[in-house]
């Protein structure tokens, strides 16, 4: 079943727009798979392959609706189908330990 959950919430991303605007000016949300890496820096933050350094970043869990605000300080993730690739202290906020990825919301604030 699990592997159905993954399959069916790689299609959604498909055919969902990767940005979509959320009304401000300037701001969006995106959704997709988050993976965390292991012992890097000490603070909540976060890799994508775009977004300035230093951009905030709300991410929810979608599964949870926990949620923790990241900083963007790194390029990644380089895995098909991942959107963010969090920090550990950040993976732990989001209850993510366990499962390793997760589909999330990502709103720039």
């Amino acid at each position: 079943m699990h592997g159905r959950a993954i399959a069916l919430l790689a299609a959604v991303s498909a055919v969902a727009p990767l940005h979509a605007q959320a009304g401000q000016a300037g701001a969006h949300t995106f959704f997709g798979m988050a993976a965390y890496y292991p012992g890097r820096g000490g603070g909540l933050t976060a890799a994508h392959k775009t977004l300035p350094f230093g951009t905030h970043v709300r991410v929810t869990n979608v599964k949870t609706g926990r949620s923790v605000v990241v900083t963007i300080n790194d390029r990644g993730p380089f895995n098909r189908g991942r959107v963010l690739d969090l920090c550990t202290k950040a993976a732990r906020a989001l209850g993510m330990m366990d499962s390793g990825i997760v589909y999330v919301r990502a709103d720039v604030l």
